[in-house]
């Protein structure tokens, strides 16, 4: 049986590439790790040059679709007036405690046309109010999603961070029948009723087999759903801004990671913290538009392959057209493959548990059999990069072996 995905699941998928920003007070206080419990003054937090549409500009160039703001990170800190904590931009000199982080963020993602993420860390370890079990601290939370959830206008994807809640009760029903009443078409991230999983590290590496048919915990039980996995990582290794340039990874590293996320059906969520002037760093801009170029080198522009063409149930291949191949000769060899990327139609569900690719490989005697298996995989999903030592083909063949009922496979496309 395959399960269905439903609309807001291929909306999500369909993003693909999105950016994650942490920014709040860990911000100004360089060196401070998750759970440290030290004292961050409030008086700390005034980001000057904040620019929301800075941030846009540099994403909407290099291609995601969506961002997601760190409104309240484990510290407690608000990046928004909230009425349920002093621990909050409306405590800080940040312009003169007028200021709304959320909301230039949120005005920006629309200016841009970017759908807009909100992330919250349901657990906090102080500076706010006491992290208990009990309806005192569901009331609190529960407010503050309403606020974030009723002024901003509509929300597209609302993040929850699971770390620091093992074992905590939360009246998870409540908060999930607030949460869909004040949005009724929102995405939720991870926890009580998602729509979208977590990939199970923070290194923007998916799985192999990528299953999106799946057991998933809502409300402690468990059930069998489609659900879509998304890979959160960092372009340096923290999560908000400190002095750790040195950190920054290279391409070789980010395009791995691209390959090994988007490559295997899943979205990639790369973390970007604005520095302390509010703004994205130079060097973290660079390095972000050097893996543009690296993936658009590699996957920019595909083959001149003609359309995928169906042999029989099992069987897919593309090929040169005769006159493609006229052409070819005309000026210089047929150009070498690297890759090939493959679609399978998901809206219908997922069905390739197990194939095999195969490239033709041109020979000078007539009666040897040229095809060579150039990839193994098993799942296909919504997409897959199968990436091989290159070999030149005219025809590539795609074989599926088994899958739980008859595929629908949308593309093949070949990259040199």
């Amino acid at each position: 049986m395959k399960y269905l995905p439903t609309e807001k699941q291929l909306k999500f998928m369909n993003w693909e590439m999105g950016a994650f920003f942490h920014f709040g007070i860990r911000t100004f206080n360089h060196g401070h790790r998750d759970w440290d419990g030290k004292d961050m003054s409030i008086d700390s937090f005034n980001p000057t040059n904040l620019d929301c549409e800075q941030w846009m500009r540099v994403i909407k160039k290099f291609g995601m679709k969506y961002a997601i703001l760190t409104t309240k990170h484990h510290d407690g800190f608000a990046n928004w007036p909230s009425k349920y904590t002093d621990y909050s931009v409306a405590n800080t000199p940040w312009k003169d405690g007028k200021g709304d982080v959320v909301r230039e963020f949120v005005d920006a993602c629309r200016k841009y046309d970017i759908a807009v993420g909100l992330y919250y860390s349901p657990a906090q370890w102080g500076n706010a109010i006491a992290f208990k079990e009990g309806k005192e601290y569901d009331d609190y939370f529960i407010n503050q999603i309403s606020e974030l959830l009723t002024n901003y206008g509509k929300i597209d994807y609302l993040w929850f961070d699971g770390c620091g809640s093992n074992g905590h009760k939360y009246d998870s029903k409540r908060i999930i029948s607030v949460i869909r009443h004040l949005q009724p078409e929102i995405t939720i991230f991870g926890m009580w009723d998602p729509d979208v999983e977590w990939v199970g590290n923070e290194d923007g590496y998916a799985p192999v087999p990528y299953i999106l048919d799946r057991d998933v915990v809502v409300h402690d039980e468990t059930v069998h759903k489609f659900m879509p996995l998304e890979c959160d990582c960092r372009i340096r290794d923290s999560w908000f801004y400190d002095l750790n340039e040195y950190s920054l990874k290279t391409v070789d590293e980010l395009i791995g990671m691209y390959e090994m996320s988007v490559g295997r059906g899943c979205n990639f969520l790369l973390n970007l913290g604005p520095d302390d002037n509010g703004l994205i760093n130079q060097l973290d801009e660079k390095r972000l538009m050097e893996l543009r170029e690296e993936i658009d080198k590699r996957y920019g522009k595909p083959l001149e392959f003609e359309s995928i063409k169906e042999v029989d149930e099992s069987t897919y291949s593309i090929e040169y057209s005769c006159e493609t191949l006229k052409k070819i000769a005309d000026t210089v060899n047929i150009p070498l493959v690297k890759s090939v990327i493959i679609e399978e139609d998901i809206s219908s569900g997922q069905a390739v548990l197990d194939f095999r690719l195969y490239a033709h490989i041109p020979t000078r005697n007539p009666i040897s059999d040229n095809k060579y298996c150039v990839f193994r995989g098993e799942t296909i999903g919504r997409k897959m990069i199968c990436r091989f030592p290159a070999v030149r083909s005219p025809k590539f063949t795609l074989e599926i072996l088994r899958s739980n009922e008859k595929p629908i496979i949308k593309s093949i496309k070949a990259f040199g």
